[in-house]
């Protein structure tokens, strides 16, 4: 696909990716013996926690940088990378999900996001911030919980919300089925290095440990 006419430094900035996000969710697969899937590709191709009729899902203009290769896309060009890409994201979640349930296991879903500390020229205080709906099985133990934390900024459904129709992944996948879930951003600045991912993996685990080991709550929610 290119660069979509874009200089090479912008594949860079956090309009491309969510810096970091693939390093702490290594680390917590690590800790806790989980599963994950990765997008593998820039959302500027096609943002893969969008509904696809959300015009937001092929970005022509993302936080004042014109993408040009999304300004003139035909219907054609979309669905080419949606089966492309978006698709078999989607595909991927669910199989893993699939297998889980047939072998007797009502898994958790975590959507691991990172966000940029100043969007739009507004700055963002929260540290991490816990995005959820309606099920608060695993999103009001951890708010509390990190919220504990010394000097930790915590943003309940912040910067982002997990009642927007934004939060695609989780209410596609997790939702319907009543599984366990919650989204998670954490800020990138922190998270941009090694050490800061491993470090930011560290607390939020150290959150959602306990969370995690309730028995009960590996069971279909509604």
């Amino acid at each position: 696909m290119g660069s979509l006419g874009l200089d090479r430094s912008v594949l860079k900035k956090h309009v491309a990716w969510d810096i970091g996000s693939a390093d702490v969710t290594r680390h917590l697969c690590e800790r806790f013996d989980a599963t994950a899937v990765f997008a593998g590709y820039s959302r500027l191709l096609v943002d893969c926690n969008r509904q696809l009729y959300d015009p937001s899902a092929f970005v022509k203009v993302s936080d004042g940088i014109a993408i040009p290769g999304n300004l003139n896309l035909s219907e054609d060009e979309k669905w080419l990378r949606v089966q492309s890409f978006y698709w078999p994201y989607h595909n991927a979640v669910k199989e893993q999900i699939h297998q889980m349930r047939a072998a007797g296991v009502t898994p958790a879903v975590l959507a691991i996001h990172s966000c940029t500390p100043v969007y739009d020229q507004v700055v963002r205080p929260w540290h991490i911030g816990i995005l959820w709906d309606q099920d608060p099985r695993i999103a009001v133990p951890v708010l509390k919980s990190l919220e504990e934390v010394e000097g930790l900024c915590v943003g309940d459904n912040e910067p982002y919300s997990g009642r927007h129709p934004h939060d695609f992944t989780i209410d596609f996948h997790a939702e319907p089925l009543g599984l366990p879930h919650i989204g998670v951003e954490i800020r990138q600045d922190l998270i941009d290095t090694p050490e800061g991912a491993r470090k930011w993996a560290t607390i939020f685990g150290n959150g959602l440990a306990g969370v995690l080991a309730d028995e009960n709550l590996y069971r279909t929610w509604t």
